[in-house]
């Protein structure tokens, strides 16, 4: 009986085809590879996530100096980068340490932001002209009036 069982065993596997386990030492070697390139395109997403907003922030700090510059009182750098920081808080996802260094001139705001995760470094420029649209406004009419 054990001699008719082991036949029988054997002839099902016949039947079946033999399996070779080269698949497996393909997928195990072809797994981390894909694995690698989705977590890439993941962190070069969340790269430029984090440098669109870095983007965005400096440039409405920099529009918000140029229109504060015409007052009065005018418009101090320290008031900028706190305006800065509270446009960036909580809204980025790799670099949460963004800092920005901004210089008030006579004709131009200019707000340099870095950012960093690890030894990924992001870093933006944004200038804005003080202008004076008054100014050009009352020229214009004066000249219609002439």
């Amino acid at each position: 009986m054990g001699e008719e069982s082991y036949k029988k065993m054997k002839k099902r596997v016949k039947s079946r085809g033999c399996l070779k386990g080269s698949l497996t030492v393909e997928m195990s070697f072809l797994m981390p590879m894909i694995l690698f390139l989705l977590m890439g395109c993941i962190l070069a997403a969340f790269y430029y996530h984090d440098k669109l907003i870095l983007t965005g922030a400096a440039y409405e700090t920099a529009v918000a100096g140029s229109t504060k510059a015409r007052e009065k009182d005018g418009v101090k750098a320290g008031q900028l980068e706190s305006l800065f920081v509270q446009r960036v808080k909580g809204k980025c996802i790799l670099a949460s340490n963004a800092q920005a260094n901004v210089k008030v001139r006579k004709d131009e705001i200019e707000v340099n932001a870095i950012a960093s995760y690890g030894q990924m470094k992001i870093s933006v420029v944004t200038k804005a002209a003080v202008t004076e649209p008054e100014k050009h406004i009352r020229d214009m009419q004066r000249l219609k009036e002439k």
